[in-house]
Formats: C-alpha cells, sequence, structure tokens
C-alpha cells in the first residue's frame, strides 16, 4: 500500500478494481479545509482518461508491473505481434493497447508493460521518438523559413499524418515524438 504522498506520474496502481496509470497530480490545500490530491488516470484496460480525487494521505494499492523489451514484428487481424528480444516468445496485443501504433514501423523496439501477479500484458511503450520517412507533403512556397511557426500535413512511411514544418519536404527523414505526435527535427 502507498499514500497519495508516494505518487508519481507514470505510477500504476490498482483503483476500483482496474489498473489505472497516473498521467498527472497536483497536490491540494485549500483555507482550513483538508488537503487532497487531484489526479488524471489512465485506465491500462479502455484506454480512457479519468479524473479522480483522493483526500491527502489516502491508501492505494501500487500495481507490480514489470516492462520487457519486445520487437514489432507485423499487423494482421488478430492485433499486432511482438517477439521478446531474448527468449523470441511472441504476444499478440489488440489496437487499443499500443498507443500510436501508426508511428510504429516494422522492427520497431517497443517496451510491453506486464501485470507481475497475473503476467498479462497491460500496454505497449514506444521509444519517445521514433525516426520516419515523409511519403507525401504539399511542396513548401519559396521564401518559407524554418522560423515560421506555419505547419502542413505530411503523410509518413507508416501512414501516420501529423503537422510538420513548411520547410519539410518528401524524402525527408524526421524525428516525430510519440507522446504527443509532434515534429521534433529533421534527420541528416
Amino acid at each position: 500500500m502507498i499514500t497519495t504522498g508516494d505518487f508519481r506520474n507514470g505510477l500504476t496502481i490498482e483503483f476500483e478494481g482496474e489498473l489505472y496509470t497516473i498521467i498527472s497530480f497536483q497536490h491540494s490545500k485549500k483555507g482550513r479545509g483538508a488537503a487532497f490530491v487531484r489526479t488524471k488516470l489512465l485506465s491500462l484496460k479502455s484506454g480512457r482518461t479519468k479524473e479522480n480525487t483522493f483526500t491527502a494521505g489516502e491508501k492505494v494499492v501500487e500495481a507490480r508491473i514489470e516492462r520487457h523489451p519486445y520487437q514489432f514484428l507485423y499487423k494482421d487481424e488478430m492485433g499486432y505481434t511482438f517477439m521478446h528480444n531474448e527468449t523470441f516468445e511472441q504476444v499478440i496485443l489488440n489496437p487499443q493497447m499500443v498507443f500510436n501504433n501508426d508511428l510504429m514501423k516494422d522492427g520497431q523496439n517497443v517496451e510491453i508493460v506486464f501485470h507481475a501477479d497475473t503476467n498479462t500484458a497491460l500496454s505497449c511503450d514506444l521509444p519517445a521518438f521514433v525516426e520516419l520517412v515523409v511519403e507525401y507533403t504539399e511542396p513548401g512556397l519559396k521564401g518559407d523559413t524554418a522560423s515560421s511557426n506555419v505547419l502542413k500535413p505530411a503523410k509518413l512511411e507508416t501512414g501516420a499524418e501529423i503537422k510538420v514544418p513548411l520547410f519539410v519536404n518528401i524524402g525527408d527523414k524526421i524525428k516525430v515524438d510519440t507522446r504527443d505526435r509532434a515534429y521534433n527535427e529533421r534527420v541528416k
């Protein structure tokens, strides 16, 4: 058991019979009232977010989770198939369990989160940044510079669509942040 004082982003807890990951939290104390902790929780079962307020010092059960390195092999009608990097065992995950799955290409290394008590897969975490080739985007106009804050849509090699600066062209390799699907930089 842990208390609300032990909360941190990324912590997985058991709450209302489900497993949730804490996305964000904020301790608050107003006037004479009791202190409380506002949290934003991500359900590992449904992928939905939920906001909840805990009283300060409230005890919750910390879920035991394990992260294992896997490699993405392929996608078919059953879901996404991954192979463990050391044991070569394969696991199939539903598309809902792989956040931003359209940024993942064949051979991509990922981490799969397992519930340690039941040994069931909970989610798949992509690396923070992936490098992808721009497959299609409208050409930028003459005079557009790197300092302009104007973005245009671009289709990547995996089929994902994101917004990129005007100076990015077809065939450019770019670095994309998988947490918020944002363009980061061009890769040389």
